[in-house]
């Protein structure tokens, strides 16, 4: 069973930086589409993906401040998040492009306050 852990959410100012990490289980990772998406009280967002190839693609909520990357070596998925805003708090997920939300993992929490 493919399973996500993601990591490295926190409390970070406005204007701050945050970098979240994904480690990802399964034989096949290397040839799979992995995205972040991230859930608040009122909406579901698909923020970025990456595809084998590398190539990468963003809402454009995020493009220009966030950066998706993948290590098929270690399985980890990551995003780099700069220039942070308040809109930006929500529970962070990876995952591999058309899994059902039921299969993700736990989320990591980023609040982004003064």
């Amino acid at each position: 069973q493919v399973q996500f852990v993601e990591s490295g959410g926190g409390l970070v100012q406005p204007g701050g930086s945050l970098r979240l990490s994904c480690a990802a289980s399964g034989s096949r990772f290397d040839i799979w589409t992995m995205a972040w998406y991230r859930e608040s009280p009122d909406k579901r967002e698909l923020l970025a993906t990456i595809r084998a190839d590398r190539t990468t693609t963003y809402a454009d909520s995020v493009k220009g401040r966030f950066t998706i990357s993948r290590d098929n070596v270690k399985k980890q998925v990551y995003l780099q998040m700069h220039s942070l805003k308040p809109e930006d708090t929500a529970v962070y997920y990876c995952t591999k492009m058309g899994t059902a939300s039921e299969a993700w993992g736990q989320g990591t929490q980023v609040t982004v306050s003064s």
